[in-house]
């Protein structure tokens, strides 16, 4: 079998939240395969800039693209953008979250619609949007970011945000089923415990040295340790695994 070190060359992928944390090691590894990688961000348009500029200064290529992945306006223009750069779009990777801790019973109407907003309808604009492309080509990767508590649901006053978890891997096994006749996989990655920046207030109930504890690798895991999972996913490697999760938590939960 002849090896190439650019695997996803003349492939596009999109990879939304992808300012900081795992959605830039993702964005920085499929460029690093070869891919032309939109980096979309919402708020923080420096990070978007920095890494396409790392990406850029490794030899890669690609395009940063403002978007709140919420409105379906913005994701629509968002793919047609990456179409328009890169001529296609074969690689959709939705990673975007919200992580709120709050009582069931404080959940208002509105807590409830603005996390199922952030944390799982854009995963459905973006393959929404980007499945035409890809039946065009007869070929696509659909990756969806959801995370372990989505699997077990350990994790007390987070009920809007478990909801999102597990539904997004509902959502990956659905389009895995009905577009794989067009050379389409959908697959969810499902991070633990892994050593980004965070809001350590929201994560009260699970101290870090607690969680180290708990891990057998004894450590959190690294962004591209996640990332190294969407690259197999997005390869011909990962050509035949579809409606699968892959857990990246060390060991933590086995499932």
């Amino acid at each position: 079998m002849t090896q190439t070190s650019s695997p996803l060359a003349g492939r596009c992928a999109i990879v939304t939240g992808s300012g900081r944390n795992i959605g830039r090691a993702i964005a920085r590894a499929l460029a690093a395969a070869g891919a032309g990688v939109v980096v979309n961000g919402h708020r923080d348009r420096e990070a978007v800039d920095a890494v396409v500029q790392e990406i850029r200064d490794a030899g890669g290529r690609a395009l940063g693209v403002m978007a709140d992945v919420s409105r379906h306006a913005e994701v629509a223009a968002l793919v047609q953008a990456a179409a328009a750069e890169f001529g296609s779009v074969d690689i959709a990777v939705s990673n975007v979250g919200l992580r709120r801790m709050q009582p069931f019973l404080e959940i208002s109407p509105a807590d409830w619609d603005a996390v199922l907003a952030t944390n799982l309808t854009p995963a459905f604009y973006l393959a929404r949007n980007a499945i035409p492309h890809m039946q065009k080509r007869k070929w696509g990767r659909i990756i969806l970011i959801s995370g372990f508590d989505g699997f077990w649901g350990q994790v007390a006053q987070r009920a809007h945000n478990i909801t999102c978890k597990a539904g997004l891997h509902g959502l990956a096994k659905a389009l895995a089923r009905e577009f794989g006749a067009d050379g389409i996989t959908a697959n969810t990655v499902a991070p633990g415990a892994i050593d980004t920046l965070r809001d350590w207030s929201q994560y009260k109930h699970q101290p870090r040295e607690q969680l180290e504890k708990e891990i057998p690798l004894g450590r959190f895991g690294h962004v591209n340790e996640v990332a190294a999972a969407c690259s197999f996913l997005a390869g011909d490697g990962g050509g035949f695994t579809s409606g699968q999760v892959i857990h990246v938590n060390g060991g933590h939960y086995m499932y």
